[in-house]
């Protein structure tokens, strides 16, 4: 089977972007892990399908699959990614759409500089909605990996993130700790692990560990619930700009049920065909 592709990043979190609209596409979790393989395939920390919306409401499906193969609910990099692509290949004319995802509608929008905001809908605190087996979910939560305390804020952004404040993001030990984390049994989903080095009230630098693809160069929820977590803590004014390795993002939240904005590049690589 010969697959045409689009390679994308947004803030170097890279994407191999595929048109489901156009074309009915089926692939097995060996060949979604194929695609990312960055010897053997195209290369990318996810996977984004363009699909025809099932919701009325919706311009378009968005699905998300980890470099693992895994489905997950949500992406807010590849949000911004898929709005540049459906608009690059003119399968809508639209500034801003609404977008069905397995966790709800989200609203990107294209700006004339060619950056996307992304509406990501208001964050999420319920444990039974994250999901967190471990009780009621406070600001601050304890949390035991190998025979250490971590003191992290857990927060849902259409995916499940645990985030804890580091003195230095870069000696943080993300390699260590981040795979401990994500699959704590605390998360039944497993979760993206967060270290959030704060600036000052409006600049972090962040480094995720992301579920089902270990780290990478920026992480759009994890930016999203890394600020959220400042701002509840009372470390944090809105808006934010988060530097990550790939590059900058601008997170903007009113607190409580509001809505938080993300704002940020979306890039074309290339395009290509592989054949699987």
């Amino acid at each position: 089977m010969r697959l045409k592709f689009t390679k994308m990043h947004g803030a170097g979190n890279d994407f191999v972007v595929l048109d489901g609209v156009r074309q009915q596409i089926s692939l097995t979790t060996e060949q979604l892990r194929l695609l990312a393989d960055r010897h053997f395939g195209v290369g990318c920390d996810q996977i984004l399908l363009v699909e025809k919306a099932h919701d009325a409401s919706a311009d378009f499906r968005y699905r998300i699959f980890n470099a693992d193969g895994g489905e997950v609910e949500q992406c807010g990099n590849g949000a911004r990614c898929f709005v540049r692509f459906v608009h690059d290949q003119k399968l809508t004319n639209k500034a801003e759409i609404v977008v069905e995802t397995h966790n709800g509608l989200i609203r990107p929008r294209l700006e004339a500089d060619g950056r996307v905001v992304v509406n990501m809908g208001a964050p999420v605190f319920d444990a039974a909605r994250i999901p967190f087996s471990g009780g009621t979910i406070e600001v601050m939560q304890p949390l035991v990996v190998a025979d250490q305390t971590l003191m992290v804020s857990i927060v849902s952004m259409g995916n499940p993130h645990a985030v804890q404040v580091v003195d230095d993001v870069e000696r943080a030990a993300v390699e260590v700790l981040g795979p401990l984390i994500e699959h704590h049994a605390s998360f039944p989903k497993r979760v993206n692990a967060g270290f959030m080095q704060i600036m000052d009230r409006q600049h972090i630098r962040l480094r995720v560990y992301e579920r089902g693809s270990g780290e990478t160069l920026s992480c759009g929820t994890g930016a999203c619930a890394a600020v959220v977590s400042g701002i509840r803590r009372g470390l944090l004014d809105s808006p934010v700009s988060v530097a990550t390795h790939g590059g900058n993002l601008s997170i903007a939240w009113g607190g409580e049920e509001t809505p938080v904005l993300m704002t940020g590049p979306a890039i074309s690589v290339f395009s290509g065909e592989i054949n699987l």
